[in-house]
C-alpha cells in the first residue's frame, strides 16, 4: 500500500527578477513500512521538500497524495488534524516550549485536537523509549542537544502516527549521539512505522531500506554509497 505519493512536486521562490526552483518536478511513491534516507548538500531542496510533503508549504505546482487524501485540496483545518494524527515531524533546530517540561513537551500534541486516551501514560511509555524518563521533570535548557532531539522524536510519536518524517534529525550533534538518534529511528522502524528523513550526512547510508539523492531540487535513487554528493 502506497502511504504516500507525490507527483511532479515544483516550488519557485522570485528572487527579483529572476525565478529560483527550489524543488524541481519531484515524483516519490513511499510505501507503509519503508523506511528511505534522502540525502544531499545544505541548499538542495530537502527542507523545502519535506515542508511541502507536511503540508506546511503550498507547492508551486504538482501533488502530495497522504493515504489517497490530496493535501492540495484540504481546508487548512482538516489539513492540521491530519497533520496532527497521522503525521509525525521532527524539524530541523529547537523547537521545545521553554517554559514546559519535557514531559509536557512531548504531551503536548494530544491536546490539540479532541481525543481520548492515557496521554501521560503513552509519553512516559515515550521517554522510555527514548531513553528519557530520568529527566521527565526537567526543562529544555537543562538538556544536551542530543537529548533535546530525542524529546523532538518522542513529541512526534505521541499520537502513533503512520509516518515520521525528520529534517536533519542529527545536524550539530556529536558522533555518538548521532549514532543513538539514527539507532532510534531503526528501532522505531521495526515496529511498523513508515520513516522517511532527509540528511547531508552520510552515516545515514547504513540505515532504512532505500537512499535517494537530492541535488539542485531534483531527486533520484542513489545506487551507491560511493561519492553520493558526485
Amino acid at each position: 500500500m502506497m502511504l504516500l505519493e507525490v507527483d511532479q512536486l515544483t516550488k519557485e521562490y522570485r528572487r527579483g527578477e529572476n525565478t529560483f526552483t527550489a524543488v524541481d518536478h519531484v515524483s516519490l511513491s513511499v510505501a507503509a513500512g519503508e523506511f528511505i534516507s534522502i540525502i544531499g548538500r545544505s541548499g538542495s531542496g530537502k527542507s523545502t521538500f519535506l515542508n511541502m510533503l507536511t503540508g506546511l508549504l503550498k507547492p508551486t505546482s504538482g501533488s502530495v497524495f497522504f493515504d489517497g487524501i490530496s493535501l492540495e485540496n484540504l481546508p487548512d483545518d482538516d489539513l492540521s488534524r491530519l497533520r496532527n494524527a497521522r503525521i509525525g515531524y521532527v524539524p530541523q533546530g529547537v523547537s521545545a516550549l521553554a517554559n514546559f517540561s519535557v514531559f509536557d513537551n512531548v504531551r503536548l500534541p494530544f491536546f490539540l485536537d479532541k481525543r481520548e486516551g492515557d496521554i501521560s501514560g503513552r509519553a512516559s511509555f515515550l521517554l522510555e523509549e527514548v531513553g528519557l524518563q530520568h529527566l521527565a521533570d526537567m526543562y529544555p535548557a537543562q538538556l544536551s542537544g542530543g537529548e533535546l532531539r530525542r524529546v523532538f522524536i518522542a513529541r512526534a510519536l505521541v499520537n502513533s502516527p503512520d509516518i515520521l518524517i525528520a529534517d536533519e534529525p542529527t545536524s550539530d550533534l556529536d558522533v555518538k549521539s548521532a549514532a543513538e538518534v539514527m539507532q532510534l529511528f531503526s528501532r522505531i522502524h521495526q515496529t511498523g512505522t513508515t520513516v522517511l528523513i532527509v540528511t547531508h550526512e552520510l552515516d545515514a547510508l547504513g540505515f532504512g531500506n532505500r537512499v535517494l539523492k537530492m541535488d539542485s531540487g531534483r531527486l533520484a535513487e542513489c545506487l551507491s554509497a560511493e561519492a553520493p554528493f558526485g
